[in-house]
């Protein structure tokens, strides 16, 4: 019998060695930098000047998520590295970090030989928001590559100006669509008669994807005079636009589109009714409300969301049971559309079932319960709003309040939390201060530096929608603890 060979036993691993690999140390910089602020930045820096290309461009990123204004000028000098890879992300980095010092490099970034990086600097010379930079941005508005075109038209839409708007208007006759969006949404973001009359026209742009974007302009100003193009819009065939369409309509409130979107929300497709019920709440006229009600039982979970909020702006006290029953919807979505609905319409009835959401697993029932309490008054809730006062992190500062109300984003509830907690609280302490309250909101404020207090609230849609630009936080505080009560504790 043949002797059975030995196996060799398998090399044992270097832990330092493994550690050395360009994509072991990629990875400790990227966990340094998504672990927050870091006193030293010296790691990150030297490896800035790293042989391999890889990991200097894993810094850039790293210092870009870290927005540590310390690492601008090393950035500065990294927009001029060999590699594009590496001269992409730090001008992405200094963006992220937003000071205005870095404008003149980023300028020269935009005449950069590689498309990308010119991208990258258009998107960063965005971020900074410089009057000064429109000129160097509008040179560049014939440039060859399309993804430097498309991201020079969000810069200049996200300057302004009138020199911004000028480049803007060049950038319309852009055989590219990408690029019109772009320039719609950026001469869109003036009010102007005749700058609106001009996106106007892009609603029988050839291009789908601009037709969407003079939509989201016309509902962003509520141009009523769109009104007939984006009916016209409604009735053509092409899906896929109509929930800009749909949404702008709502948002203009004329009552001239209460049919269209009546015959919409019975659509066979589950996100054009989605719109058009969140449209039909817009509208506010009392005939929407019987079909907001009928679509709280609808078989798509989005719908159902979608009518409880339609019924927090037109149903009434006998609304109560219909919304109640939606809080036990198996889904998060209705459960949080029914108790937005239950604090937009007053009904303090249900103050002690929507207490029992402020445990939910879903984080946007949750924010949405501590709003209606506070919008409702319930004073049983207060030592448990308090309590997640304590819990709650403050929003990162470097995320604008204005981009995430354009957005639409609704992911984020745990980064709002906190807004919408000192909101709820302060609410309740108008009538009785409750010492309590004072205590948890004054520790809560000494949790917050300077630029967390000027930046703007990020609260629930609804609250958006009822008072219009969100306050300060500073203001919320200033709101929940007046000067005129005692700051003792009795």
């Amino acid at each position: 019998m043949a002797p059975t060979p030995r196996r060799r036993p398998a090399p044992r691993r270097d832990a330092a060695a493994a550690a050395r690999r360009p994509s072991e140390r990629a990875a400790r910089l990227r966990a340094a930098a998504q672990q927050g602020r870091v006193r030293d930045l010296g790691p990150l820096v030297t490896a800035l000047n790293d042989p391999i290309a890889g990991i200097r461009q894993t810094a850039a990123i790293a210092l870009g998520i870290l927005r540590d204004p310390r690492g601008r000028t090393v950035l500065e000098v990294a927009v001029s590295d060999p590699d594009p890879g590496v001269r992409a992300a730090a001008a992405e980095a200094l963006g992220a970090i937003g000071r205005r010092e870095s404008r003149a490099v980023l300028e020269g970034a935009l005449g950069d030989a590689e498309p990308h990086v010119r991208a990258k600097a258009a998107h960063a010379l965005a971020a900074l928001a410089e009057p000064a930079s429109v000129p160097a941005l509008a040179a560049r508005a014939d440039d060859p590559a399309l993804e430097a075109r498309q991201a020079v038209a969000i810069a200049l839409g996200r300057v302004g100006g009138d020199a911004a708007v000028a480049a803007l208007r060049r950038m319309l006759r852009d055989p590219h669509d990408r690029v019109r969006r772009e320039a719609v949404l950026g001469i869109g973001r003036s009010s102007v008669p005749e700058l609106l009359a001009i996106a106007r026209g892009y609603l029988r742009d050839p291009a789908r994807r601009v037709r969407v974007a003079a939509a989201v302009v016309a509902g962003r100003h509520r141009d009523r005079p769109s009104v007939p193009l984006l009916l016209e819009r409604l009735a053509a065939p092409e899906t896929w636009e109509k929930p800009a369409v749909l949404i702008a309509l709502g948002r203009i409130g004329d009552p001239a589109a209460f049919p269209a979107l009546r015959d919409a929300a019975e659509d066979p497709a589950h996100w054009i009714r989605v719109c058009a019920v969140h449209a039909l709440g817009d509208l506010k006229v009392p005939e929407a409300r019987a079909i907001a009600r009928r679509h709280l039982t609808d078989p798509y979970w989005s719908v159902r969301g979608a009518a409880g909020i339609a019924l927090g702006a037109v149903g009434d006290a006998e609304d109560l049971p219909w919304l109640l029953e939606r809080l036990r919807d198996e889904h998060p979505w209705p459960r949080r559309g029914a108790i937005y609905a239950l604090g937009r319409l007053g009904l303090a009835e249900a103050a002690p079932r929507i207490r029992e959401e402020l445990g939910d697993a879903a984080a946007e029932v949750r924010l949405a319960a501590v709003w209606a309490l506070g919008r409702l008054g319930d004073d049983g809730a207060r030592e448990e709003l308090v309590r997640l006062l304590y819990a709650s992190r403050p929003a990162d500062p470097s995320i604008r309040a204005d981009a995430v109300e354009e957005s639409g984003l609704v992911s984020d509830a745990d980064s709002r939390l906190f807004d919408a907690l000192v909101q709820a609280l302060g609410r309740l302490g108008r009538g009785a201060p409750d010492p309590l309250v004072r205590r948890a909101l004054r520790d809560a404020r000494e949790r917050l530096s300077e630029e967390d207090l000027d930046r703007g609230a990020r609260l629930p849609l609804p609250e958006l929608e009822l008072a219009g630009t969100p306050p300060s936080v500073r203001h919320l505080f200033e709101v929940a603890l007046p000067t005129s009560v005692d700051d003792e504790d009795g």
